[in-house]
């Protein structure tokens, strides 16, 4: 089986085939960089990322472009509360995002393109869009005329009218229609702004995307991907303003987007408030087990973020990480299985594949023959090769918590098995027993009650 990916466009799983075998191009919307972000941003770089190596492997090649939004009203705001350069905050942030992600297993893009870095590419384009007939000046503004093109709405497959309804629309005196948007503004002094054609100022959010996907990929890109809740009006804005500029030449073949997590029954945003920062919870659990976490979900589907996910997935590398310690004797040559290859061709099906590394695991563990081990232990790895997973050693894995709050944590389980017993509930008290048995912990028993000790 090929690689079928499901595009947003056509809603439909359809067979992926680049428009270069040679060099595929894969463009992903990256961060606006003016504070830490939450897990729920995490998930499209993780998801994205798998299937970035998946491209690698099968064309040898890969432009993958993940950008860095930094210019933006959010920004502008952070930088003047604390009275310093835009850059001051831009730098902070991106710098720990990079850090934030390879702490989640995520490998850097190929291309990081920078928005302030390609105001000439916007401006340009801006230019073609006004020549054109699609973009308009007014009062140091330019806007997009929405009504200037045909294919608005096509991807999130909205009527324009009902996209109004439900979108927040500036109301604004020199916009010939509601639905127009901005391509550049204008700034005062004490903003960020750059010299334009229409007078010092800086470009709206979307325009920036569509510029240095150009500059980087091409007019037209094999995959655009991002969060499903960008679709509108982002990559629709996206959509329009690229091939307007382009002579009506497709942006993107493939359109590809990841369902959001939920946190508390809602939707996990700042907004609400209801986050949980990634700078934060790589520092409180194993990294591994929130990439983990991210995957356990089909990408297209919502995912209910919970500490219990979180603590299912420590469980489940333990019991992963625990059989690669017993076969720790048996020297194997990282393979991925075809039956890997073939479960993330459909669509990325990353909870099946999980499942998949399950099965070898349980097989490993029954495995006597010596070439049979040997043969597991190899799939195994590249298994969790494919998804980012099991490439630390079993003894770094199990000495993650090697300090005091994770004695503290080992104690707690201790205690709960005590109580479980107690209580008659011998199948929690086995559960417990057997978490900590593939952590390294052993047991004993004296006349003080029953103690635990690294193996």
């Amino acid at each position: 089986m090929s690689l079928h990916l499901y595009n947003s466009l056509t809603r439909r799983v359809e067979p992926f085939a680049p428009a270069d075998p040679a060099r595929p191009t894969m463009y992903v919307c990256g961060p606006t960089v003016y504070n830490y972000v939450h897990i729920g941003n995490a998930r499209g770089p993780v998801v994205f990322g798998v299937l970035a190596d998946l491209l690698r492997r099968r064309h040898g090649a890969l432009a993958y472009a993940r950008n860095i939004t930094d210019v933006d009203d959010k920004i502008n705001a952070a930088a003047k509360e604390l009275g310093v350069p835009i850059s001051d905050i831009t730098d902070r942030f991106a710098a720990a995002y990079r850090e934030d992600m390879a702490a989640l297993g995520v490998a850097p893009p190929d291309l990081e393109p920078e928005a302030t870095a390609h105001i000439p590419q916007i401006v340009s384009m801006i230019e073609r869009l006004i020549a054109a007939g699609h973009a308009y000046a007014a009062e140091g503004h330019v806007l997009f005329s929405v009504a200037s093109f045909d294919g608005y709405g096509k991807l999130s497959r909205r009527d324009p009218d009902d996209m109004l309804a439900g979108a927040r629309v500036e109301v604004a005196p020199y916009k010939r229609d509601p639905g127009d948007f901005v391509l550049w503004k204008p700034s005062s002094d004490d903003l960020p702004g750059w010299d334009s054609p229409w007078g010092r100022g800086r470009p709206g959010w979307h325009i920036e995307c569509s510029a240095m996907a150009a500059a980087h990929l091409g007019e037209t890109i094999d995959i655009h991907a991002g969060g499903a809740d960008l679709q509108f009006p982002h990559h629709e804005n996206e959509i329009a303003q690229s091939e307007c500029a382009h002579g009506g030449r497709t942006f993107a073949r493939w359109w590809l987007h990841n369902g959001m997590l939920n946190f508390g029954g809602a939707k996990m945003s700042k907004s609400l408030g209801n986050i949980e920062k990634v700078h934060d919870l790589v520092r409180a659990h194993p990294p591994e087990a929130l990439r983990h976490a991210l995957l356990s979900a089909h990408y297209r589907q919502p995912l209910d973020w919970s500490d219990a996910l979180v603590e299912q997935s420590v469980r489940t590398l333990d019991r992963l990480y625990g059989t690669l310690r017993d076969l720790s004797d048996v020297e194997a040559t990282t393979q991925i299985p075809a039956s890997i290859e073939t479960i993330l061709d459909d669509d990325l099906n990353t909870p099946q594949a999980l499942a998949e590394i399950a099965r070898i695991a349980a097989e490993a563990r029954k495995a006597e023959d010596p070439a049979e081990r040997k043969r597991l232990k190899g799939e195994l790895l590249g298994a969790g090769r494919a998804l980012g997973l099991l490439q630390q050693a079993p003894a770094d894995w199990f000495a993650r918590g090697a300090d005091n709050s994770d004695d503290s944590r080992i104690q707690a389980l201790v205690d709960e098995r005590n109580l479980a017993k107690k209580n008659r509930d011998f199948k929690r008290a086995d559960e417990i027993r057997d978490q900590l048995a593939s952590e390294g912990i052993l047991l004993e028993d004296t006349p003080a009650g029953v103690r635990w000790r690294r193996q």
